[in-house]
């Protein structure tokens, strides 16, 4: 039984094969309709659980469709309709229980201490679908697309500007396993996590954190960022949005990277804050096809827990 909870607790190689087989089976599909299964349905009569914590729309739709199109089926729960939450029933016991109706549990909350109990007592895989420390789900699809445009991402450099969040977190660790430069530009108070640096560093991973900018785009291959504000974010919203505001990306910003730099965001976006509709849907902008990737990573991701 494998889990899918941080890229650190992956290989380089298990993580490479996720990304092949993502590709093999986006190619394998051709132009059919997304509710139509692969010819294989390596999942035929497997049902997975989704159990969201917080909102979502892309990490809802694309695996319930990702389920469907590998042959399974998909159970979604929100955490107000069931006991987990509320203090009435412990983790251990949600874990039992959802153990007997399914054969793998996706799970997105603000607590990746939470995801951790889960895996404990769960007799069935769990993919972390995002918590407040990361996003794994999320990188995965990032290299696809990455690699769809630009070719291998192994050497590359990565541009990620503002808030140093959990997408943030789990993109370093994505730069050790994968060997491309993570620069990282954002203020002293917005930093990654310090354990998640820390090991990076340790590994010899090629990170630069600056609070300059124009360092951390100037000949970048892509360039990246994410909402300054967070749903469970508990900053002064004010306060941090001005602190953030010369991290916006926009066209004088995308300028100093490569001349044939992507720009992606894993969105939702606040446009004219972190960056703007000039870059957001201009002709260097990914951000749809990344968008669209999730279903094709994650389709990955779930058959690589369950073999």
């Amino acid at each position: 039984m494998k889990h899918f909870i941080n890229i650190s607790d992956l290989s380089m190689s298990e993580l490479k094969s996720i990304i092949d087989n993502a590709k093999k089976r986006k190619l394998a599909r051709g132009k059919k309709p997304n509710s139509q299964p692969d010819s294989d349905q390596p999942i035929q009569g497997k049902t997975m659980i989704m159990l969201f914590g917080k909102p979502s729309t892309r990490t809802r739709i694309s695996f319930d469709l990702a389920v469907k199109q590998l042959g399974g089926s998909s159970i979604i729960l929100n955490q107000n309709e069931i006991h987990y939450g509320k203090g009435d029933e412990t983790i251990k016991d949600t874990a039992k229980v959802l153990s007997q109706y399914a054969d793998i549990l996706m799970i997105r909350t603000d607590s990746h201490k939470d995801i951790h109990e889960f895996k404990k007592h769960l007799e069935i895989p769990i993919i972390n679908g995002l918590t407040d420390l990361s996003h794994p789900c999320q990188i995965m699809s990032d290299i696809l697309t990455f690699e769809e445009l630009k070719g291998d991402i192994k050497g590359k450099t990565v541009a990620w500007l503002g808030d140093g969040n959990n997408v943030a977190n789990s993109f370093i660790e994505a730069a050790s396993k994968f060997e491309f430069e993570l620069k990282i530009a954002c203020p002293k108070k917005y930093q990654p996590n310090k354990k998640v640096v820390q090991i990076a560093k340790k590994n010899k991973c090629k990170l630069l954190i600056t609070e300059d900018p124009s360092k951390a785009v100037k000949n970048a291959d892509c360039v990246m960022t994410d909402k300054w504000i967070s749903m469970s974010d508990k900053d002064d919203k004010n306060k941090k949005k001005k602190a953030l505001k010369k991290y916006q990306v926009n066209k004088r910003i995308m300028k100093l990277a490569k001349s044939d730099a992507i720009f992606m965001h894993c969105l939702p976006a606040s446009r004219e804050e972190e960056v703007t509709s000039e870059v957001m849907d201009g002709k260097q902008s990914a951000v749809w096809l990344q968008a669209f990737n999730r279903i094709h990573a994650q389709k990955s991701i779930i058959e690589w827990c369950m073999k």
